[in-house]
């Protein structure tokens, strides 16, 4: 066995040296400035990706939404197309928060080497924020894994976006019973052969899961750009 294997054996990314490498990166010019560089470089590239992909869902989800409103308020308009334009939502919503998951990986990564690394790296008395971000980072690159559970990108994605976009057909929807018809409400609801009681009774029943997912209390595991610290001075004017 070489040295250089025996140095790698010993090697402890733990170590105060290891893991505060900010340090040695403007302290001297190394390899390892150019290596992360581009490593950075390359995954805000995919986390700019993601971000997109997120905002196309978005962007799809905004155009079905005023095509159902304007739609359901036309002469023809049917309340049903209203309740049609709550599934197509919730399945936006589903098929968001998958990509949401994916999203978070590589933002995770990203403010990893941020909050480690590169703070570290402009300001090394105040340390870094992760003991073993090092060993975190290569265990993470050997077996990607996804790090927010799928319920709890269901209830970022539905407090963001969805649930005012879910309230909003919800409020067309009541407003187009009521408005736009001479009967009682609950005999307008009527879809069908279904009663217009069962209608509300299924309606309701959603609206008060997706509100149970979005404000059930739970453990954060995502990665936000944000904390709910106090604002800094910086940037501040007289």
């Amino acid at each position: 066995m070489g040295e250089s294997d025996r140095d790698w054996d010993e090697f402890d990314p733990e170590e105060r040296e290891e893991r505060e490498i900010g340090r040695e990166m403007v302290s001297k010019s190394t390899g390892l400035g150019s290596v992360v560089a581009h490593f950075y470089r390359g995954e805000m590239s995919v986390v700019t990706t993601w971000r997109g992909r997120l905002d196309e869902t978005i962007n799809w989800a905004v155009t079905i939404i005023a095509a159902v409103l304007v739609y359901a308020f036309s002469t023809e308009g049917n309340h049903v197309i209203l309740l049609t334009g709550m599934v197509v939502i919730t399945m936006f919503l589903a098929i968001e928060a998958r990509r949401y998951q994916a999203y978070d990986v590589y933002r995770a990564r990203a403010r990893l080497l941020q909050e480690n690394l590169f703070a570290n790296t402009l300001d090394p008395s105040q340390g870094v924020e992760h003991r073993n971000w090092r060993r975190e980072l290569s265990e993470d690159y050997r077996n990607p894994t996804i790090k927010t559970p799928y319920t709890e990108a269901l209830a970022r994605r539905l407090r963001r976006i969805y649930l005012p976009f879910l309230l909003l057909m919800l409020a067309a929807w009541l407003f187009k019973l009521t408005a736009f018809s001479t009967r009682p409400v609950i005999e307008a609801a009527r879809v069908g052969s279904v009663p217009g009681f069962v209608v509300f009774g299924i309606v309701g029943t959603f609206y008060a899961i997706v509100v149970a997912i979005a404000f059930w209390p739970r453990e954060r595991h995502s990665k936000g750009e944000f904390g709910t610290v106090e604002r800094g001075e910086w940037k501040e004017s007289d």
